[in-house]
């Protein structure tokens, strides 16, 4: 297994290793995410994962985009097809966020997630940084509709090559260097299980497991809604939608931000 040494400080993904567990890793690509969705409409079966060293116009919300140097992060797609109504879908991301925060937990990461899906550290009075980004899309393809999961998580980058500087990454966290393919090993066991346990009982079943990774709930946030508007209150709870229930308001999308730290009971 590739380990980082003083003149190899960013050891290529072990693809042997990656490779039992049905992953695909590539030198280089735009987007990860573009990739799976190629291959879903060419029939590829759920669980394809093409995991790049070098994403060079990765896509997040609204159609931003942003790079990752050569081996410094963990930017991957997953293939999924569905069985539940489409109408549940927008659960996907967060239970990808739910399975990224637990594989970083078990690397001693102490990671947690602004709703609905962004993977932050938060630091006592600091403010809080973000290590991952998630993007969940529907893909029609010929044998039904398909949903392509990608991720990236920044792991070794410095904060020279973070894109803002509310980002961060697992080396900056640290202090120390992170075995990428060790850790992805365990995100793919973790959206597994998460993945299985929402298919079976939809959000209610993984909304406790969400609700324990959230640092939104509990915190006075402002949300800015599609369409201007902006809402401001208390975050509470999330409902079996996946909903950000603000102030008595259940709001289904919009952009977060935390104004203060949580309640301390």
């Amino acid at each position: 297994m590739p380990v980082p040494t003083a003149a190899d400080p960013r050891p290529p993904l072990d693809s042997e290793r990656l490779a039992a567990y049905g992953v695909e890793v590539v030198a280089a690509a735009g987007s990860t995410n573009a990739l799976v969705a190629d291959r879903a409409r060419d029939g590829a079966d759920a669980w394809l994962v093409v995991v790049t060293e070098h994403q060079t116009a990765g896509r997040g919300r609204l159609d931003r985009t942003w790079e990752t140097p050569d081996r410094a992060a963990l930017t991957f797609s997953t293939l999924l097809r569905p069985g539940r109504p489409g109408v549940e879908w927008p659960w996907l991301p967060l239970v990808a966020g739910i399975a990224v925060v637990g594989a970083l937990r078990e690397h001693g990461v102490p990671a947690g997630l602004k709703w609905p899906n962004d993977v932050m550290v938060a630091g006592g009075d600091a403010p809080d940084r973000k290590l991952a980004g998630i993007l969940a899309e529907r893909v029609e393809t010929p044998d039904g509709p398909a949903a392509v999961v990608g991720i990236g998580l920044n792991v070794s980058q410095t904060a020279a090559e973070l894109p803002t500087g509310t980002a961060t990454s697992i080396a900056l966290e640290s202090g120390g260097a992170t075995d990428r393919t060790a850790l992805l090993v365990s995100l793919l066991a973790r959206l597994r299980q998460e993945y299985d346990a929402w298919s079976a009982g939809g959000g209610a079943r993984v909304r406790g497991d969400y609700l324990e990774c959230c640092v939104t709930v509990g915190r006075e946030v402002r949300v800015s809604l599609p369409g201007g508007a902006v809402l401001t209150g208390e975050a509470t709870d999330v409902d079996d939608d996946g909903r950000l229930v603000v102030a008595g308001t259940a709001v289904a999308a919009g952009d977060v931000l935390h104004v203060r730290p949580p309640l301390v009971p």
